[in-house]
């Protein structure tokens, strides 16, 4: 039996109470569907927090406080990863998705298109044309023992057919991959050999699960350094994405030079209370974290357990990283009629997924879920998918 844990006692009225979005857009529902976590954040990170209030530190970003995560950034790089990036290298910004856009807009030419393995983060799908690119979507192919991995035959035509930049993820949303140093090396080589650029979103590396390591891509070589811009954040793993702040990190001389002329729109986004929590969580949030990834753990082996007992149709395949289960609904009963699977469970299950189409055309037909909620929470999540089906088969 399984020991009892302090997040097994936080309820479902608890959560709807707080006010959270991921628990009151769709109300009377079970939520599965945003990418943040039931468990609050580090007490580091509320302890930054009540030092910005009580300081009065709600201005514009100081430079001393920009100095301060930057140096805690480098810091954190360098103990977990073994990847040296000097302070100066390293700037806030509001989001990944904002550093995606400074970066699309300053170092790639414009009207490229941007080459995008899929399933993906669906803001990349939208984003991208929104700017006045087009998507290359590279669906994942199977490899070894069933796990998805990137299709770099594809990934070399889309170079040639003109794209200059290459969309990484790593640990990957919404798949949970964590790739492995051969894969990033062999994906290093296709992009060197097209002289591409890659975009690395790596704001789920703090959440990587026993026998897996991240990798940082940029750290694998010169080269890698020279055609990569990193994004990360402590917004994931720490739960604080509502405070707005990321860090992009450049390790190409080209690229710094580039980006020094436009630090002002790289950085303005950047919410001074955001950054000293940043700064917190990469200093000493290391035990909370440490406690979440337990519990996350557990949970992605229970959710495989729950599937096998209530809805053993569901494909589904424990993540390596993250806190995203991506779960394969195409052998389920056709009960859903014209409805996605997203809808049909949100209809009959009242439970909030994301359809997997929003991740691009490999991902119909497929539900992305939250691991990172109490685990009584997330048993009722399965027994009330479970049900929906067997109710709409009766």
């Amino acid at each position: 039996m399984t020991a009892h844990h302090r997040f097994d006692d936080i309820s479902i009225e608890d959560l709807v109470a707080q006010g959270s979005m991921k628990w009151t857009r769709n109300e009377g529902h079970l939520a599965a569907f945003v990418a943040e976590m039931d468990f609050g954040t580090a007490p580091a990170v509320s302890e930054a927090l009540h030092t910005a209030i009580d300081h009065a530190q709600l201005g514009y970003l100081p430079p001393a406080v920009k100095t301060d995560m930057s140096q805690a950034t480098s810091d954190y790089l360098t103990s977990h990863y073994d990847w040296k990036v000097a302070p100066g290298q390293i700037y806030p910004t509001a989001d990944v998705l904002s550093a995606y856009t400074v970066v699309l807009e300053t170092l790639s030419r414009p009207g490229a298109p941007v080459i995008l393995p899929t399933p993906a983060y669906m803001p990349f799908l939208t984003l991208t044309p929104a700017r006045g690119r087009e998507v290359i979507q590279v669906p994942m192919i199977e490899g070894e023992n069933g796990r998805l991995e990137m299709d770099l035959v594809s990934i070399a035509q889309g170079f040639e057919q003109g794209a200059e930049m290459f969309i990484l993820c790593n640990p990957h949303n919404p798949l949970g991959r964590v790739y492995s140093r051969e894969e990033l090396e062999a994906l290093a080589a296709v992009v060197d050999a097209h002289q591409g650029l890659v975009f690395s979103d790596e704001i789920h590396a703090p959440l990587t699960f026993p026998g897996h390591r991240h990798i940082p891509y940029a750290s694998l070589s010169e080269t890698t350094a020279h055609h990569t811009i990193t994004a990360t954040s402590a917004s994931k793993a720490f739960n604080i994405p509502g405070l707005k702040c990321a860090q992009l990190i450049v390790s190409s001389p080209q690229h710094h030079e580039t980006l020094e002329k436009v630090a002002f729109m790289v950085s303005h986004g950047a919410a001074t209370p955001g950054v000293m929590a940043n700064t917190a969580a990469y200093q000493s949030g290391g035990p909370w974290l440490e406690d979440v990834l337990s519990y996350i753990d557990t949970n992605r082996t229970l959710l495989a357990d729950l599937l096998e007992k209530h809805l053993p149709q569901m494909g589904y395949r424990a993540p390596e990283g993250t806190y995203i289960a991506w779960l394969d609904a195409t052998g389920l009963p056709p009960v859903a009629g014209d409805r996605s699977w997203a809808q049909f469970f949100s209809d009959e299950a009242r439970v909030a997924l994301t359809d997997g189409a929003l991740c691009g055309e490999a991902g119909v037909g497929h539900l992305r879920l939250m691991l990172a909620t109490p685990s009584h929470i997330l048993e009722k999540i399965v027994i009330a998918m479970a049900d929906a089906v067997a109710n709409a088969q009766s």
